[in-house]
């Protein structure tokens, strides 16, 4: 079932800085800014949110094919796709230009100061869907503008069911051409502030937003995810992590598990499930794409946290029965 991932390739490069920013930036000063800092600590990471995805998928068996534009600096990125069995038949390198990144600095207040040089990915639209065979399901995730219009518009004339995740690419896009996507795709999947600038840039309540779409997905951080589907809001609860150390890629590993669950016609409750479990596998460990799971594990953290969900909801299950 091959699930075809529009969006970013791109290349994270992590510095932290051992102190505060507010202790070397003049408020006074801020309008002829001149500043450096020391980062001893660096670190640069496979990401963009195609990459991420198709990483989490993969870990499922998922059959990911990502659609991507990548530059001449591709070569180490290529290569941990293909050692990772990532299909990237249509990723498509842009001569002349960087693969996209982005250069993070952290100080110790968490406090990031970032800049994102998108290079390849204002090509993406050299892509088309109209290439892919038998995909069963698509994702628009945050990519180049046009190529985000152009892709959406291919999967809903090839009858491609598709997810909108419009995520760091909101504010690329006004209410009216929101509502374009909205109206072509069958799912949305938004964080929680993603959900509430939507509703404020279309004038929609969230229940008439999901009025539009078969399932809309809002992910709530430690809250868990609210899933809007068949007039019904479906609670899915948190899986427990083996520890919490980074959420950077937890929303797209969520999305990898709806996915999957989606093209196999899973109920909203189990889809979700999946998603939350991909999503506490992901934030025990630094980056996008540095867990390693197999099935099995899946499986077995998966199934744990179904019985804790149900001992949660009746407590006498946990109680030995009597002899």
């Amino acid at each position: 079932m091959k699930i075809l991932i529009c969006g970013s390739l791109a290349y994270d490069t992590i510095m932290v800085f051992p102190d505060q920013f507010k202790n070397h930036i003049l408020a006074d000063k801020i309008h002829k800014l001149s500043v450096a800092f020391l980062v001893p600590e660096m670190r640069r990471e496979f990401g963009g949110t195609a990459g991420n995805i198709a990483y989490n998928l993969q870990l499922l068996e998922g059959q990911p094919q990502i659609m991507a534009t990548v530059g001449d600096d591709f070569a180490p990125y290529q290569s941990w796709l293909d050692q990772h069995k990532i299909d990237r038949t249509h990723i498509k390198t842009i001569n002349g230009a960087f693969t996209a990144q982005a250069f993070i600095t952290t100080d110790i207040d968490d406090n990031q100061i970032t800049a994102f040089h998108p290079g390849a990915m204002q090509n993406a639209h050299a892509n088309s869907a109209k290439d892919v065979k038998d995909a069963v399901l698509a994702i628009i995730a945050p990519d180049g503008r046009d190529a985000m219009f152009q892709h959406a518009k291919e999967c809903h004339e090839a009858g491609i069911p598709m997810m909108f995740d419009p995520g760091q690419g909101l504010p690329m896009f006004n209410g009216e051409e929101l509502l374009y996507f909205i109206e072509l795709a069958d799912y949305l999947a938004v964080n929680d502030y993603e959900s509430q600038v939507i509703q404020d840039k279309t004038g929609l309540t969230l229940e008439q937003l999901a009025g539009k779409v078969k399932a809309l997905i809002v992910t709530l951080g430690g809250e868990g995810s609210h899933i809007y589907a068949d007039g019904q809001r479906h609670e899915i609860p948190c899986v427990k992590a083996e520890a919490v150390i980074d959420p950077t890629g937890c929303g797209d590993a969520y999305r990898a598990g709806l996915l999957y669950g989606i093209a196999r016609g899973w109920d909203w409750k189990t889809c979700g499930r999946l998603a939350a479990t991909l999503g506490a596998i992901k934030i025990a460990h630094r980056g996008g794409q540095n867990h390693k799971a197999s099935r099995e594990e899946i499986e077995s953290i998966y199934s744990h946290a179904l019985v804790q969900d149900a001992i949660k909801e009746d407590p006498s299950l946990s109680r030995p029965a009597s002899s």
